[in-house]
């Protein structure tokens, strides 16, 4: 896979997908987003890969958001330059959303614009004690995109959410973790280990059934109880199905530790 912006490899089932423009705070451009877009394919396509590590290369930002100075550069353009960019991002972040593999990111500094959408369609997020998450979208006059509007007032609710975007606020990692925007704080040093664990623990549970997990907690938005249920009850039963769901009843039941396998 060539790549130009992304760092990318899949070791013992975890793919690492690391944002490498560190001298532009690894701001979005369109490169990037067609590089997520190849990376995306192959999380949901692979079934190796069990779970996904997102971080950002250096020590200041996870993603500071789109490159401004590279839109800025289309002049009168710039609308039509912005729709293809969000376009091709967008469907990135609809395969990361859905695949099977849980995403993990690792919150290592500035989490602003793009990069504090990231965080919002992550399953879970890690961040280090001198992280900050910004909107900054109104800073420059422009709406969110990058499933920001989906995701994060679901997360934190309508009501933080709007005042981040209105007042552009910096949130500290504290500040997130007592939001529900974040799991966990850690220091800067440990953040890789801790997110490798998690990773690596992620990727040894039932993949199929953490994707139908992911399905269900984004269905649950849009349907009535009932028909929620009803989904509920499909997808356990599909699950049951799997080998790991046969394996797991059956070493439950026999008192065994059990092995996923992804099947």
């Amino acid at each position: 896979m060539d790549l130009e912006t992304i760092n990318f490899k899949i070791e013992d089932n975890i793919a690492f997908i690391e944002l490498n423009r560190p001298k532009h705070y690894n701001s979005l451009n369109q490169t990037m987003a067609e590089d997520l877009f190849q990376v995306s394919l192959e999380c949901d396509d692979n079934p190796n890969i069990r779970s996904v590590l997102m971080s950002g290369a250096g020590e200041d930002a996870f993603c500071a958001g789109g490159d401004v100075n590279s839109f800025y550069k289309y002049g009168e353009k710039t609308s039509s330059h912005l729709k293809e960019v969000t376009t091709i991002l967008h469907g990135a972040i609809s395969r990361l959303s859905r695949m099977n593999a849980p995403l993990i990111v690792a919150v290592n500094g500035v989490a602003a614009g793009a990069g504090f959408s990231f965080v919002g369609f992550a399953d879970m997020a890690i961040a280090s004690s001198n992280a900050t998450f910004v909107s900054a979208y109104s800073k420059i006059g422009l709406t969110p995109d990058g499933s920001s509007s989906y995701f994060l007032p679901r997360i934190i609710g309508t009501r933080r959410y709007t005042e981040l975007l209105l007042t552009n606020r910096v949130l500290s990692a504290k500040e997130a973790l007592d939001w529900g925007l974040i799991n966990k704080v850690v220091d800067f040093k440990d953040l890789k280990d801790e997110a490798h664990n998690l990773a690596k623990k992620i990727a040894e549970g039932p993949s199929l059934a953490f994707g139908k997990l992911k399905n269900l907690v984004h269905n649950s938005f849009l349907d009535s109880l009932e028909g929620q249920m009803e989904y509920e009850a499909r997808m356990i039963a599909e699950s049951a199905k799997t080998k790991d769901g046969m394996n797991g009843i059956e070493a439950f039941v026999n008192k065994k530790s059990v092995s996923f396998k992804g099947k």
